[in-house]
């Protein structure tokens, strides 16, 4: 695929045909996103594909209550988890394919990062810290778009890293190393390519934040 199309219409996909992906082609996809940029290029990455069932199951009893909580707060106009605050709204059970039939997705991939590897540049702020994942997410970023290039759809999540003490000893985490993405992949049943995005002038200004619109 030609890379600006590529960019410009891979969208998330929740919705997986039965077909099998091999290990040849997870492989292939990840041998692809670690050339994912990193600081340092420390490559602080770590992938488990969950294949058992168990397992899944686990995850999926770990999201569940987080997902309801998540469409609660969404009930009552509020953005769930906004920096780390929790809304106090009743969880609402909706469903959710990727955690109700999560031992159907063809692949489950549970991606950690080293902490010992990552600059926390705004560590010391008076609020959560967000700019380590630059050393991270671009690495999930190109996990997508390499599947999408070997005909796969996929989505991230980051309910279970809510969860992550629980997770923890299951996935057998290391120490000093934080759960940072729960990643879907297979053969999607619909492929959204037209995607509604804010355009430029709305998010970029010159000079300063409060400057005029680049146009």
């Amino acid at each position: 695929m030609d890379l600006l199309d590529t960019l410009r219409s891979t969208g998330a996909v929740r919705g997986f045909t039965d077909d099998p992906v091999s290990d040849d082609t997870v492989a292939a996809v990840l041998d692809t996103a670690r050339f994912a940029p990193s600081g340092g290029n420390k490559q602080p990455w770590r992938v488990a594909v969950v294949k058992d069932p168990a397992l899944r199951d686990t995850m999926a009893g770990l999201m569940r209550p987080i997902w309801e909580e998540y469409m609660g707060a969404n009930a009552v106009g509020k953005r769930a988890f906004a920096f780390g605050r929790s809304i106090d709204a009743a969880p609402v059970a909706v469903p959710n394919p990727l955690i109700d039939e999560i031992r159907s997705v063809p692949v489950v991939l549970a991606v950690a990062a080293d902490l010992r590897d990552i600059a926390i540049m705004d560590g010391n702020l008076d609020r959560p810290p967000v700019v380590g994942g630059a050393s991270i997410y671009p690495f999930c970023w190109s996990i997508l778009l390499a599947a999408r290039a070997h005909g796969l759809g996929g989505v991230m999540t980051t309910f279970l890293s809510r969860a992550e003490p629980a997770a923890a000893p299951h996935l057998g985490l290391p120490a000093d190393h934080a759960l940072v993405a729960t990643i879907f992949l297979g053969v999607p049943t619909h492929q959204n390519t037209k995607l509604r995005r804010n355009p430029v002038p709305t998010f970029t200004t010159v000079d300063r934040f409060d400057g005029a619109p680049l146009s």
